[in-house]
């Protein structure tokens, strides 16, 4: 899963990202700091795989992972190549959701690109470079697709949903608000487009408002309110906490986290995030070797899913033998759960869920 971390300059793009990878990107008070983008390997968290390493004695455990982009700071006029911004928007093509952090916080020895913070300005200023850079990929798809109708007509199903995408964009609107069907979508898919992919809004606020759960500094609420709009995530976080929590060792990180009264830090907020936004789920694997996390799309069958380990395993598919995570923490080990009538066979039709630990059984 590729995410890629964009904003204006200065909203804590590049510390927000030393902070979930451990990077080290540049990080300054000047725009343009990021040139090429910093790519960041992170081990999503899940505890249900130290449980499982310990009923299976595993000799290693290997979570699943996101890759972070961060993306230098786009400013207006990206998409006419402003800012080094062609090449920017080129890095975001590559990727499957976008994270846009956006500045909540007031501080004067932080300059604002703009001279002032107000985050919904800043929401459309990236939006409307995405949609501008957009509106030149469906121009240029639309002239190709009119000139191909007049010999031949199958492509009129593509000519019918550009002219709907441009319609939208037209109106300063991003494509992910339009209601695509199936059949749409797998074409809306080819085209790559910046502004229909997924978003995350990370409303980056200072310490003392990311203590204030029960009140939203107004700078969020309004993001919160324009998320609505696009049915896009939000995310409140504290860059700097999440920086000085990145350099301490994982018990001093939950020790902190619990001084300060959160339940969890914002990088697993993030990533719970990424996977709603993304549709996905981990089913897991567990036995002397290793313990693995692996990540699916939700309603996937179980022999695509056993593809993700091996396309042989799809390809011989015989049954998959599965106990829920819940049931095998329960009983304590795979002989408890067998002897409780916990494990049970699921064939090809299966719909593999969140937390199944699985055993592919199949014959190549």
């Amino acid at each position: 899963m590729k995410l890629g971390i964009v904003g204006l300059p200065n909203v804590g793009k590049s510390t927000l990202f030393n902070a979930i990878t451990k990077a080290g990107a540049e990080s300054a008070n000047y725009p343009f700091c990021t040139i090429d983008p910093n790519i960041g390997v992170v081990s999503v968290p899940d505890e249900r795989l130290s449980v499982l390493s310990n009923i299976s004695g595993s000799k290693k455990i290997v979570p699943t992972a996101i890759e972070f982009y961060d993306i230098a700071g786009l400013v207006k006029g990206a998409s006419k190549g402003e800012g080094l911004g062609n090449k920017f928007l080129s890095h975001i093509r590559e990727v499957q959701a976008i994270v846009h952090v956006v500045r909540c916080f007031e501080n004067q020895n932080i300059v604002h690109v703009d001279g002032k913070i107000d985050p919904l300005s800043d929401i459309e200023t990236i939006n409307y470079e995405l949609i501008l850079s957009d509106q030149e990929l469906i121009q240029r798809q639309l002239d190709k697709n009119k000139r191909t109708l007049k010999s031949d007509k199958s492509v009129a199903k593509n000519v019918e949903i550009l002219e709907k995408i441009n319609e939208t964009l037209n109106e300063g609107i991003s494509a992910r608000t339009i209601d695509f069907s199936e059949d749409e979508l797998e074409y809306v898919n080819t085209l790559n487009l910046l502004s229909t992919k997924p978003i995350i809004y990370v409303a980056n606020v200072n310490e003392d408002d990311l203590m204030d759960d029960t009140n939203d500094n107004e700078y969020v609420k309004a993001v919160k309110e324009y998320a609505k709009t696009e049915n896009a995530e939000v995310v409140v976080i504290c860059a700097e906490i999440e920086q000085e929590i990145s350099q301490l060792e994982p018990d001093e990180a939950k020790m902190f986290l619990e001084d300060l009264g959160l339940d969890e830090s914002g990088l697993t907020k993030l990533v719970k995030s990424s996977y709603s936004l993304l549709n996905l789920i981990s089913f897991l694997t567990t036995g002397e070797m290793e313990t693995r996390a692996w990540t699916i799309t939700k309603g996937t069958l179980a022999p695509k899913a056993a593809s993700k380990i091996h396309t042989d395993i799809e390809r011989g598919f015989i049954r998959a033998e599965i106990v829920s995570y819940q049931d095998l923490e329960a009983t304590g080990s795979m002989a408890k759960a067998r002897e409780n009538g916990k494990i049970r066979l699921e064939g090809k039709e299966y719909i593999v869920q969140d937390g199944d630990v699985i055993n592919f059984r199949f014959n190549v």
